[in-house]
């Protein structure tokens, strides 16, 4: 069983907690005009948006914590790793692609798929087979992550169609793909003390 370090934790719990600051703190800046539960994050992050600084701030800083900890959970199947950080990366490349203000970009949307399918996917990917394997690699909660993050982003595409409440749907499966990594590194640093 390879090691995993501790900061692991750390560049992993800080994602989601970065994340939703920045929306939580653009939402802020944005006032009464910005509905967290019909708009999506990108609005925050748009041209001209008035806390466009903090969520372009939240993208950088969870990119580089989903790049940092895919760096460090060698447990991880190679491909899984590939994934979450690709899904970092997809992060900071919406930095580079901010949503315009008004309207859609096929850039930006097509930056979102990739980064949200590398994310729902890697846990999936990451996983191993056999009991000595940490509780969160193993194959089947690895599926019903990826499940639930699948489920999550239908419920997404659904709202955004029928223009309900894509925002609380969007932050639903963001959340909980930004907190599945801290959960992977947890597990793998509880399961590697049991061992010692």
């Amino acid at each position: 069983m390879r090691y995993v370090p501790r900061w692991v934790l750390l560049s992993s719990g800080c994602a989601p907690v970065l994340l939703t600051a920045g929306w939580a703190g653009a939402a802020r800046f944005e006032g009464s005009s910005y509905d967290p539960v019909s708009e999506t994050i990108s609005v925050l992050g748009s041209y001209g948006a008035a806390g466009f600084w903090v969520m372009t701030a939240g993208f950088l800083a969870l990119g580089v914590c989903h790049l940092l900890t895919a760096w460090g959970l060698r447990v991880a199947a190679l491909a899984g790793r590939l994934a979450l950080g690709g899904g970092g990366l997809a992060a900071l490349v919406l930095v580079a692609l901010p949503a315009p203000s008004s309207g859609g970009s096929l850039r930006h949307g097509a930056v979102v798929v990739v980064g949200f399918t590398l994310l729902a996917v890697w846990p999936v990917l990451a996983a191993h087979g056999g009991p000595a394997v940490p509780w969160a690699l193993r194959l089947t909660p690895s599926l019903l992550a990826t499940a639930l993050m699948a489920a999550g982003g239908v419920w997404f595409l659904i709202e955004m169609q029928g223009h309900g409440h894509a925002g609380v749907a969007e932050r639903v499966v963001t959340s909980f793909q930004s907190v599945w990594p801290f959960v992977v590194a947890a597990s793998c640093l509880h399961h590697a003390r049991r061992r010692a």
